[in-house]
C-alpha cells in the first residue's frame, strides 16, 4: 500500500486504497507522504482520530524518520475558546443552571494556561455540556476581525499555524464546511496542498452531503434570540424591546418543531421525516412564515444598533439570513435535490442536500493538480470499490485492496443461526437477548450486541438485564445513551463480566484488542431504512438509470456496514472471537452469499452448540474468572 501511495503522489493522481484491519494503513500513507517531501493536507473523520494522528502517530515517524516536518492541527470553530463569548457568558447571567456556572468557571480558569484555545484539552469538560456554544463561536456569530480579542484569537491563530505548516491535519466535516462556506480555512490551504490524504474516507460521502446542502433548525433560531437578548440587555439596555423580540423568535422556532412534529408525541434519537408530509400542511406553512417574520423583526431593530457595537451588525445579519432561509423553505426545492425534516426530542432541522458528493469532488479535482488518496478498511464489497468511487464520483481513480494479515479462519468464528426469528417478527428482539446471555454466560461478558436502531437497542438492552437479574448472574449490561461513549467503554474495560449493547455510533471507531472483547452480536443486517427521504431520491434515482436499487444500494450499503460492526473483533494478530449475526437471510436469502464473502474469511459454525463450545474454548484460555 506504501509504495501505491508513494506511486500516487509522484504521478498527481487519484488513489482509492482499502485496506484490512492489521495492514496498518496509517503508517502506509504516513511514511511516504512525509519522504516525498510534498506539502499535504490530512482528513479523517473525528476530532478523536485527529487528535490521534497529531500527537501520536505524526510526531512519532516524523522522530523515527528524522525529518524536519512542521505539523498543525486545524478542527473547525466550535472546538477552540472564544474569549470574547467567554467574556459574554459570564456577564449575561444567562446560564441555566449551577453547573454550568461552575464549568464556565473552570473554562476561565483553563483560558489563562491554554495556548491554543482547543477545548478538547481540558480535563473532564463532557462535550454535551450546555456551556460549550456559549464560549464558542459560530460562522454566523464570529465578529472576524471587528472583535475585540482578535488579536488573540485562538481560531485564526490555528489557521495561521496551519497556512505555515508542512502537513496539516484536518476532518471530514471541516473540509466540506469550508468547500460550502468558505469559513474554515481549508479553502486558503487547499490550492498549496500537493498531497490530499482522507482516511476514514467510507464516512466522506456522508460528511459532504450534511454541509453541501442547506439546513434551518429551530436551535438556530432559539440561539439567535438567546445572543440577542443577551447582548442587547449587556449593551443596549431599553434601547429596544429585546425581551420581547427575543421572546418572538423562540416562540417561533418552537411552534416550527410543534409543526414537524405534527401528531409524534414519543420522538426518541433522530427521525428523518418526509418533506411532503408536511410541507402540505397550513399549520407548517404558518410557522415558516412566522419564524421569517420575527426573525425580520429582530433585524430591523438590531440595525438601529449598528453603531453601538459590531455583535450588533453580525446579530442583523444573523436575523436576515434566518428569515430569508424560511423564506427559501417555502419555495420549491432546487432540481436535484433532496429535502427532509430531522426531528429530535427538542429541536427540527429542515435540510435540502444533494443525493451524493460527485459534482462537489469533480470540481476540487479539477482544480490545481495535486496527488488524492482515499483509504479506509471498508469501501466496497469489489475490485473497484464501487460503493465508495460511484458516490464520491471517483470512477477513474485506480484501486487498491489489500487484506488483513490475521488469520481469521483459524482465530474467528461466524455464526448465522437459521433456525431463528426474523427481524420483523415480534419475538426477535427476546431471542437476540436470550442468545445474547448465553453467549455472554459462556464467556464471562466481554460481549458486544449492536443494534440497527435505538429501539432494538433498549429492547434487547432492557431484556439482557432482566435475564440476568433473574438467573442472579454478576454480569453488567451497559447501554448506550446511560453515559458518555468514552465513560461506557473505560467501565465496559474496567469489569470484564460486562455486555455492553450500542447502535451506530458503536459500529465503528471502537477499538479493543485482546481479551476484553471476544464476542460480536449483530441483531440484523444493517439495511439501509427503505423510508429514510434521503434513501428514497437514491432509490428513485436508480430506478431512472435503469439499475436494480436492492443490490446496487440496499445489499451494498449492507454490506460495507456489515464490514464495519465485525471489525469491532478481531484487532490483533492474538485475537480470537465469535461473531453472531442474528438474521437468518443472511444464511437462506440469495443475497446472503454476497454478504458472507463481504467479511474477512472467519471459519462458519453451523449450531448454537458449535458456537457456545469455541466460547468455552476461548473462556478456558482467556481470563480467569
Amino acid at each position: 500500500m506504501a509504495l501505491e501511495v508513494a506511486a500516487a503522489i509522484d504521478a498527481r493522481r487519484v488513489l482509492v486504497a482499502e485496506a484490512g484491519t492489521g495492514v496498518g494503513k496509517t503508517f502506509a500513507y504516513l511514511v511516504p507522504t512525509l519522504l516525498s517531501g510534498a506539502r499535504a493536507l490530512i482528513s479523517t473523520a473525528t476530532k478523536s482520530l485527529q487528535d490521534q494522528l497529531f500527537l501520536r502517530d505524526l510526531p512519532r515517524l516524523r522522530d523515527a524518520l528524522a525529518l524536519p516536518v512542521s505539523v498543525a492541527l486545524l478542527k473547525g470553530r466550535g472546538s477552540y475558546l472564544c474569549l470574547h463569548r467567554m467574556n459574554q457568558a459570564r456577564q449575561s447571567a444567562q446560564l441555566p443552571d449551577r453547573w454550568a456556572v461552575r464549568t464556565l468557571a473552570k473554562v476561565e480558569q483553563w483560558s489563562r494556561v491554554t495556548t491554543t484555545g482547543d477545548l478538547a484539552e481540558m480535563d473532564g469538560l463532557d462535550e454535551r455540556s450546555s456551556v460549550i456554544p456559549l464560549v464558542t463561536s459560530s460562522r454566523e456569530n464570529c465578529l472576524g476581525a471587528e472583535c475585540p480579542e482578535y488579536r488573540q484569537c485562538h481560531v485564526m491563530k490555528a489557521r495561521r499555524d496551519a497556512m505555515a505548516a508542512d502537513v496539516v491535519v484536518v476532518n471530514h466535516h471541516l473540509f466540506f464546511a469550508d468547500m460550502a462556506l468558505r469559513d474554515s480555512g481549508v479553502a486558503e490551504l487547499l490550492p498549496s496542498v500537493e498531497v490530499a490524504v482522507f482516511d476514514e474516507a467510507h464516512q466522506l460521502a456522508e460528511a459532504g452531503v450534511q454541509f453541501l446542502g442547506t439546513t434551518l433548525g429551530s436551535g438556530q433560531v432559539i440561539d439567535f434570540a438567546r445572543d440577542m437578548l443577551g447582548c442587547g440587555l449587556q449593551q443596549a439596555r431599553g434601547l429596544a424591546p429585546w425581551q420581547d423580540l427575543a421572546a418572538g423568535c423562540d416562540r417561533a422556532a418552537r411552534d416550527l418543531r410543534i409543526a414537524c412534529a405534527g401528531a409524534l408525541r414519543d420522538v426518541r434519537g433522530t427521525l428523518k421525516l418526509r418533506w411532503e408530509e408536511r410541507a402540505q400542511r397550513d399549520d407548517f406553512a404558518e410557522a415558516l412564515a412566522n419564524v421569517a417574520t420575527a426573525c425580520r423583526a429582530a433585524k430591523e431593530a438590531l440595525d438601529t444598533m449598528s453603531e453601538l457595537a459590531p455583535d450588533f451588525v453580525k446579530l442583523a445579519e444573523r436575523g436576515q439570513h434566518l428569515s430569508r432561509l424560511a423564506g427559501r423553505f417555502r419555495d420549491v426545492a432546487e432540481a436535484g435535490n433532496v429535502r427532509w425534516i430531522d426531528l429530535t426530542p427538542q429541536q427540527c432541522r429542515l435540510v435540502e442536500s444533494p443525493l451524493d458528493i460527485r459534482e462537489a469532488m469533480r470540481l476540487q479535482l479539477e482544480r490545481t493538480p495535486k496527488a488524492w488518496v482515499f483509504t479506509s478498511a471498508t469501501l466496497g464489497d469489489d475490485d473497484r470499490l464501487s460503493w465508495f468511487t460511484e458516490s464520491a464520483g471517483l470512477d477513474d481513480a485506480t484501486t487498491l485492496r489489500v487484506g488483513s494479515p490475521f488469520d481469521y479462519p483459524a482465530h474467528a468464528r461466524l455464526f448465522v443461526p437459521r433456525a431463528f426469528p426474523k427481524p420483523n417478527e415480534p419475538e426477535h428482539a427476546a431471542e437476540v437477548a436470550r442468545l445474547a446471555a448465553e453467549c455472554a454466560r459462556t464467556l464471562g461478558g466481554r460481549t458486544f450486541v449492536l443494534t440497527t436502531t435505538l429501539r432494538a437497542l433498549q429492547s434487547i438492552g432492557t431484556q439482557l438485564r432482566e435475564r440476568f437479574e433473574a438467573a442472579s448472574d454478576d454480569i453488567q449490561v451497559l447501554l448506550q445513551g446511560q453515559a458518555p461513549k468514552r465513560q461506557l467503554m473505560q467501565q465496559f474495560l474496567a469489569q470484564p463480566r460486562s455486555v455492553l449493547v450500542g447502535s451506530q455510533s458503536f459500529w465503528e471507531g471502537i477499538d479493543v484488542p485482546g481479551e476484553a472483547l471476544q464476542c460480536v452480536l449483530i441483531d440484523k443486517l444493517p439495511f439501509p431504512p427503505p423510508n429514510d427521504p434521503l434513501v428514497e431520491a437514491r432509490v428513485k434515482r436508480l430506478e431512472s438509470e435503469g439499475r436494480n436499487p436492492f443490490a446496487a444500494y440496499f445489499v451494498a450499503e449492507a454490506a460495507v456496514s456489515l464490514k464495519q460492526g465485525a471489525g469491532r473483533l478481531i484487532r490483533s494478530e492474538q485475537d480470537r472471537g465469535l461473531l453472531v449475526v442474528c438474521d437468518p437471510r443472511m444464511a437462506g436469502m440469495n443475497y446472503g452469499k454476497r454478504l458472507r464473502e463481504a467479511l474477512p474469511p472467519m471459519t462458519p459454525v453451523a449450531s448454537e452448540a458449535e458456537a457456545l463450545a469455541w466460547l468455552s474454548e476461548l473462556a478456558g484460555v482467556g481470563l480467569p474468572f
